[in-house]
This record gives structure tokens, C-alpha cells and sequence, in this order.
């Protein structure tokens, strides 16, 4: 039985980045606890699949095919919903491309504008679309998923990404001061090293990376996507109904810790 506090029953959710990994996994923890979604991606299958194990459950899931970097598909997903649901109570923005690698003197600004588009102009229309709904409702969670690029630099060629990493932190700062009295919640998960399929991926390209990483996680393993499940469900939740603006690590301990320090048990560490 789901806790008053964290009952999502009777509202409805619309998440991006449904069809695997962190947006999965939310999608999954928001329905458990009562939840109806709508669920975006461009994987059209994967996000089938998601919507069958939510109707599983008990719950009504709408997969719908949508590119969060453009506008022009952001809209009419949300009228969509209108049309299917007839309201919005929660958001979470997961998808995002736009991880464009390399020098920062070497760039090329259209890749920059890549970055900016996918992880800040698209987030911030679907910011945009659910608060209007949302205000005009009287109510409403938003969740952006973030990284601790939004905060801290990861270097190794991510100045794009980092910095539309850091617009997203400030974007859900400022769309919190703004609505907070008016009933709209907007809050952002910091994301460490989670084994999403690109980050297996990238590990069985370069084993290396692993050892890598784990020197920065004190909770000594990398995360796994139902590791955000339950901060997911906390913020989009009555739950925490008096929190806005934060930027909540889910890192594993990353961010505490200083670029020389270890932990009993990581890399190299004996005793």
C-alpha cells in the first residue's frame, strides 16, 4: 500500500526519455505509485514496451513518438495530451541529446547550438508547456534531469554539454522562483555515472572509464536507473510538497567528495 504522502493516484504524469533507462525507471516508480502517464520518445518500441508493463500495473500509459529538442513536436504532444488526459500533475524531462565531445578550441558552434537546443531550448518548452497547464490548474511538479556537469566541470572535452547542463540547473532555479506561489513546483536531479545502454556502451569501448568513475562514487559502484526511482516519486509526490528549486545529487556520494579523496574498497585502495 502506497503511503498517503507519496499516493500519485488519480493523476497524471508525462515523462520523456521513456523507453529505457532513467526514464524508464521513473516512468515504472511513478505508475507503482498510482500514476497515469503519457510516455515521449523517439523509440517508438521502447516506449511501447514501457507502456505495457505500466498497464501491467494496473495503470493507463500513452506512448507517443516525440524529438524533445523541437517545438514543432513538443506542442502538439502536449495537445495530445490534453485530448487523452485532460490534465497534467507531473513532468519529468529526461530525454536530451546534444553530448557533443571535443576540445574546447576545436568546437564547432553548430555543435554547441546542438547541445543548447537538446538540453536547454527543448527542456524549456516542455517546461514551458506543462506550467501553463499546470498554472493554470493550480498545481503541478516539474522534474528536470541534470547532471553534476550542472554544477561541477567533468573537462574530458564536455564543455558543450556541461554548459547546457548548467543552463538546466539555472533554468529550474529561475522557473521555481517564478511559480512557486502559484502552486508550480520545478526541481532537478543530478545525475552521477548511471549504467544506461550509451554508458555500457561506452565502457565496453574504453574499460578503462570505469576504474575511472569509480574513484568519484564513495558508495563504491556505479548507479543503476531504479537508483532515481524513489527521488523521482519524492518530487513529483505531495510528498514534497514545501521543496522547489533544489538540485538533489543522486551521485552516489560524487559530489561530497574531494578530487583526492578515497574510499575503503575503491580502486587501488587496500585496507
Amino acid at each position: 500500500m502506497t503511503n498517503s504522502l507519496f499516493d500519485m493516484s488519480g493523476r497524471v504524469a508525462l515523462v520523456s526519455g521513456a523507453a529505457r533507462g532513467v526514464g524508464r525507471a521513473i516512468s515504472l516508480g511513478l505508475a507503482e505509485a498510482g500514476a497515469d502517464l503519457m510516455l515521449a520518445d523517439l523509440d517508438e518500441a521502447g516506449a511501447e514496451a514501457t507502456a505495457a508493463d505500466i498497464e501491467a500495473l494496473g495503470r493507463r500509459a500513452v506512448p507517443v513518438r516525440c524529438d524533445v529538442s523541437d517545438p514543432e513536436q513538443i506542442r502538439p504532444m502536449f495537445e495530445r495530451l490534453d485530448r487523452e488526459f485532460g490534465r497534467i500533475d507531473a513532468a519529468a524531462n529526461v530525454a536530451g541529446g546534444g553530448i557533443v565531445l571535443g576540445p574546447p578550441e576545436e568546437l564547432d558552434l553548430d555543435d554547441v547550438k546542438e547541445s543548447l537546443q537538446g538540453l536547454v531550448v527543448g527542456r524549456f518548452c516542455c517546461c514551458q508547456e506543462a506550467g501553463r497547464r499546470m498554472l493554470a490548474a493550480g498545481g503541478g511538479s516539474i522534474i528536470n534531469i541534470g547532471s553534476l556537469a550542472s554544477l561541477t566541470a567533468m573537462g574530458r572535452g564536455h564543455m558543450a554539454y556541461s554548459t547546457a547542463m548548467g543552463g538546466v540547473a539555472q533554468m529550474t532555479r529561475e522557473l521555481s522562483t517564478e511559480w512557486a506561489s502559484r502552486g508550480v513546483r520545478v526541481n532537478a536531479i543530478l545525475l552521477a555515472q548511471i549504467l544506461n545502454p550509451n554508458l555500457r556502451e561506452r565502457i565496453e569501448r574504453e574499460p578503462r572509464m570505469e576504474e575511472q568513475w569509480l574513484r568519484g562514487l564513495a558508495r563504491g559502484r556505479l548507479g543503476e536507473p531504479d537508483d532515481v526511482k524513489g527521488a523521482a516519486v519524492f518530487l513529483a509526490s505531495d510528498a514534497s510538497r514545501w521543496v522547489t528549486g533544489v538540485l538533489l545529487p543522486v551521485d552516489g556520494g560524487n559530489l561530497a567528495m574531494n578530487a583526492g579523496a578515497s574510499y575503503p574498497g575503491g580502486p587501488g585502495i587496500t585496507g
